[in-house]
């Protein structure tokens, strides 16, 4: 059942309150029952934000969008039902750690920036804010924040932060700082519990190191969905084609993106580009290694998607990674790495 709603209301001029305040309940059903607007994605702050109407707003980098991220967004909509509001949630690019760190290198991260718009916008979240992260923007001090940031551009409604969320230069600024201007400024501020917090923080250590481990069953669990990374689709030297199962070998074009360790998995994978693009999951399976029985030098992502044959170099895939199916081994030749190709193909095809 397909509900086209946004046509409806974009052609009826000086809408009353309860009229968008249906819309705005609309908005936030589960999204297989209607459609509704896409999140807007803003990259800039001055000139180009609009005028929010009741913006409930929460701040945070929202790495994997798991499920204890996914209670925030619950409780962010709820609010914004409440208030006939629209919810906002300001990230920052790149990851401050890149900035302030005194080892920026050392960032891994569940999710790019396009994946976390793709999952942010599944929730049914009305805007993100990406503002640009530098040194001028770490170096506020915690009025500054408030003042020039926060309220200036945003003039929230309602801002959901965590107890413990500290901001501005040496991180002076705090929950209690927050609640001292929305008495002045006129905005509500409402705690995340610590219980959630620390949920969310032993969460995101989990699926780090589940996800390093091969553990993918404890990632996706924790995740709420299939662990998944996108790569654009290079030439690779075709030997999977010579014994019966050609490969798409995959570039990840961020350095930031935490990739699982070394063995073979069962996939879904959408083709995202050109001619070829689709919506559906097709099933597969993918080894990333360093292909002992070969050569045992480089180490490549490479996917196998069954029943598939077209020529798809440029495009990109988008790879939802369901389980790990083996560790990788070196065989005696190629006809044994063959005859267990066709074994974690069957085992593959029984995973849902």
């Amino acid at each position: 059942m397909l509900i086209v709603f946004d046509v409806i209301f974009f052609s009826i001029s000086n809408q009353t309150s309860e009229i968008l305040h249906l819309r705005s309940a609309i908005c936030h059903l589960p999204r297989t029952l209607y459609f509704c607007s896409s999140m807007k994605v803003h990259r800039e702050l001055a000139g180009s934000l609009p005028e929010f109407r009741n913006a409930v707003v929460t701040i945070g980098t929202f790495d994997g969008v798991h499920k204890g991220h996914q209670q925030i967004l619950a409780q962010m909509k709820e609010e914004a039902a409440r208030i006939n509001g629209e919810t906002i949630i300001i990230t920052f690019h790149p990851h401050p750690r890149k900035i302030v760190s005194s080892v920026p290198g050392d960032v891994k991260l569940l999710n790019t920036l396009s994946e976390k718009k793709l999952l942010l916008e599944k929730a049914g979240i009305d805007h993100l804010v990406v503002v640009p992260f530098d040194h001028h923007f770490a170096n506020q001090s915690a009025d500054e924040y408030v003042r020039d940031f926060l309220y200036k551009y945003f003039k929230p409604h309602t801002i959901i932060i965590g107890y413990d969320h500290r901001f501005g230069k040496g991180r002076t600024g705090d929950y209690h700082l927050l609640e001292d201007f929305g008495k002045e400024l006129g905005f509500e501020v409402k705690e995340i519990t610590e219980q959630l917090l620390n949920e969310i923080a032993v969460s995101s250590t989990r699926i780090r190191k589940a996800i390093t481990e091969n553990d993918i069953d404890t990632a996706n669990a924790a995740l709420g969905y299939p662990y998944f990374f996108e790569g654009l689709v290079i030439e690779g030297n075709q030997l999977g084609r010579t014994i019966g199962y050609p490969t798409a070998n995959l570039h990840i074009g961020s350095e930031e993106k935490l990739i699982p360790g070394n063995g073979v998995y069962a996939v879904q994978v959408e083709i995202l580009s050109d001619q070829n693009s689709t919506q559906q999951k097709l099933k597969g399976m993918m080894n990333i290694g360093i292909r002992p029985t070969i050569d045992g030098k480089k180490k490549v992502i490479e996917v196998n998607i069954f029943d598939f044959d077209a020529t798809i170099y440029g495009q990109s895939l988008r790879v939802h990674v369901l389980k790990q199916l083996r560790n990788e081994i070196k065989f005696e030749g190629l006809e044994a790495l063959k005859t267990q190709l066709g074994i974690d193909k069957l085992q593959a095809l029984q995973i849902k």
